[in-house]
């Protein structure tokens, strides 16, 4: 399995922004798709924003706030979190699907929104 890291969590107050990064043991440049989780201790993970070729997909609660940008010759993927909520508080988890079917998850990095 390739390996994944994120980093770039932390804690920051409500209204603040994170600017979280994965990066890859190896190209990313021809993956299926990238994206970005989340999970919330009780909660199951869900998709906070995935990109595959043309398309870029928010989750509907943070359309407008988060961005999903790659950086392929760096083989890293980023998610600018803007005007945190307290919901947003979660691990967050990098997603790579090499081919179909075929992925990779970093282990996740924490996130707490909190004043």
């Amino acid at each position: 399995q390739v390996q994944l890291e994120e980093s770039g969590g932390g804690l920051v107050q409500p209204g603040g922004s994170l600017n979280l990064s994965c990066a890859a043991a190896q190209s990313i440049s021809n993956t299926y798709a990238v994206g970005w989780y989340r999970q919330a201790p009780g909660n199951q993970r869900e998709l906070v924003a995935d990109h595959s070729g043309p398309s870029t997909n928010y989750k509907d609660s943070v359309k407008g706030r988060f961005t999903l940008s790659r950086d392929n010759d760096k083989n890293l993927v980023h998610l600018l979190m803007t005007n945190l909520k307290p919901e947003d508080s979660a691990v967050y988890y990098c997603k790579v699907e090499w081919i179909r079917g075929v992925f990779s998850w970093g282990p996740g990095t924490q996130v707490t929104v909190s004043s």
